[in-house]
C-alpha cells in the first residue's frame, strides 16, 4: 500500500492583538476612591476583554489652582469593540464625566469629582480639534506613568521610542506619588 506523501505544515494564522486603549482616571473632589471604583466599573462596560487596572494613586494637583486638593489617579487598559473610533471613545468618556457630576470648566484644572483622558489607542496617532494621541503629555507625568507602568510596563506610546517603564525612570524629582493600593472590591 503507499501512503500519499506528508504535506507540507500549513502555518496557523494568527490573530493579531486586540487594540488596548489606555484610559488615565483622576478624581479631587468627593469620595475619590469610590468615584473612580464607580467609574473602573463603568469602563468595563465598554470593554470586550476584563480591563487592566492599576492600583490607586494619590498625587499632588499639577498646573492647577492653588489650595487644589489632592488627586487620587489611576489607569485602565480597556479592548473597545472594533467599531469604537478614538473620537468616539473620547465622547463615552467626556459622558461618564458628566455623569459623575463635572461641570463645564470655569477654570483651567479646576478641582473635579472625575476626568478620563484618553493616554493611547492602540499603535494610533491622532489629531482632531478634541483630540490628540497619544496623550501630548502623558509621558512627561509621573501620576500617568506610575500607574500604567503597573499595566503595561512594556508599552511604547506613539512617537516614543522608550518604554513606559523606561520613560519612568528617566523622570526627574518633582511629581509626589504614593500608592493607596489596589481598587476596593
Amino acid at each position: 500500500m503507499k501512503y500519499p506523501p506528508p504535506r507540507p505544515p500549513t502555518a496557523t494564522p494568527r490573530t493579531p492583538p486586540p487594540t488596548r486603549a489606555f484610559v488615565a482616571l483622576g478624581s479631587n473632589l468627593g469620595d475619590s476612591r469610590t468615584i473612580l471604583a464607580k467609574a473602573m466599573r463603568r469602563l468595563q462596560e465598554l470593554s470586550v476583554h476584563p480591563l487592566l487596572r492599576s492600583s490607586l494613586w494619590e498625587t499632588r494637583p499639577v498646573d492647577c489652582p492653588p489650595g487644589s486638593p489632592a488627586f487620587v489617579n489611576a489607569v485602565a487598559g480597556l479592548v473597545p469593540r472594533p467599531e469604537v473610533t478614538p473620537d468616539s471613545l473620547l465622547a463615552r468618556l467626556q459622558a461618564l464625566e458628566r455623569e459623575f457630576g463635572r461641570q463645564p470648566k470655569s477654570r483651567l484644572n479646576e478641582a473635579r469629582p472625575l476626568d478620563l483622558d484618553l493616554i493611547a489607542f492602540g499603535h494610533r496617532t491622532w489629531a482632531t480639534p478634541t483630540l490628540e494621541l497619544p496623550h501630548p503629555r502623558a509621558h512627561q507625568r509621573r501620576f500617568v506613568l506610575q500607574p500604567l507602568a503597573e499595566i503595561a510596563p512594556d508599552l511604547v506610546l506613539p512617537g516614543q521610542s522608550r518604554t513606559v517603564r523606561q520613560l519612568l525612570h528617566d523622570l526627574g524629582p518633582g511629581e509626589v506619588v504614593r500608592c493607596l493600593g489596589p481598587f476596593p472590591g
